[in-house]
């Protein structure tokens, strides 16, 4: 495979994980200049030719997220201007997933927004890992390819060989991730019931299942502040939990997520390099970070080519 097949770009998000992507595939990534005016408008130049190239474009859109998804849009439009033959937005992580859909009165379905703006913007096909909901899938009118980090975050649990293991969802919402997980492992599943009163912050009410004398394994698709992981952890103990574990393909870790990590008598969180995990963070001696670099380079070869990639759907 050489650079005159397809272009990979990477905005400034997750530059480590665009590096990492390209290697994968032998290649090198493609030449774009970013830089802010001083104050804080986005310029992009593409350095290279891109006249009747597939290109693809990593940016998560992680924090800061208004900075992330507005630098990916001026990329897009820079491409699209470059006359590039196809543009697919390879996003590890989609900012606003958790606003796909109306709570309460008069709010928006950002999540809904972005996908629109993505789209007018000019990409062609989007790359994403682990949305918080499937449905979001249909708020984009071109093809969106829906990875899912489990087959990297199980190989990495089956090397651990933790003795009576269950599998646990957060919450009710989460049951279909969990159970993926627990059908895989081959072990139980225990369901969380809690009540969350208002954003980022839950109150674990019950344990669905038996935890007595078992090593629990909370499994979720992001861990924010941590504060809905660190209550499950409490509760998973109080009701007889010998050791608790958590993982999730998204880290966020915002505000005091890190410290209350820290703080808890969890043992790892495991979770993969979707979004850039910054050096403070890395320093926490419980955290695991797991690359999803192979998967999607392994995507992005396949879509290029045209051949399936429902394989990397299991």
């Amino acid at each position: 495979m050489s650079s005159s097949d397809f272009l990979v770009f990477s905005g400034r998000s997750n530059k480590p994980l665009a590096e990492d992507i390209v290697k994968y595939l032998g290649l090198e990534l493609s030449g774009v200049e970013i830089y802010d005016f001083s104050d804080g408008e986005i310029c992009v130049q593409i350095t290279e030719n891109v006249r009747e190239r597939d290109v693809f474009i990593v940016q998560p859109l992680s924090y800061p997220g208004n900075r992330n998804i507005m630098e990916l849009l001026i990329m897009i439009d820079a491409l699209k201007r470059s006359s590039a033959a196809s543009i697919t937005t390879v996003i590890p992580y989609y900012g606003y997933s958790r606003q796909d859909r109306k709570t309460s009165p008069r709010v928006p379905i950002s999540a809904k927004l972005l996908a629109d703006l993505i789209t007018v913007a000019g990409a062609k096909r989007v790359l994403t890992l682990d949305l918080h909901v499937g449905q979001i899938q249909g708020f984009f009118d071109i093809p969106v390819d829906n990875l899912y980090a489990k087959p990297v975050i199980i190989e990495h649990i089956r090397k651990m060989n933790i003795k009576d293991l269950v599998i646990v969802s957060p919450d009710a919402g989460g049951v279909e991730r969990a159970r993926a997980f627990a059908r895989q492992l081959d072990t139980d599943l225990v369901i969380i019931d809690k009540r969350r009163e208002k954003a980022n912050v839950a109150q674990v009410m019950n344990i669905i299942g038996d935890v007595k004398g078992k090593r629990a394994m909370i499994v979720d698709d992001m861990i924010d502040t941590a504060g809905t992981m660190c209550e499950g952890v409490k509760a998973l103990l109080n009701s007889g939990a010998k050791e608790v574990y958590a993982c999730c393909s998204h880290p966020v870790l915002s505000g005091p997520a890190i410290e209350r990590i820290n703080q808890s008598e969890i043992k790892e969180v495991i979770v993969t390099d979707s979004i850039l995990v910054s050096e403070d963070k890395k320093g926490c001696e419980k955290l695991t970070i797991l690359s999803i670099a192979p998967l999607l380079g392994e995507a992005i070869k396949r879509i290029h080519a045209g051949t399936s990639v429902s394989s990397l759907f299991m």
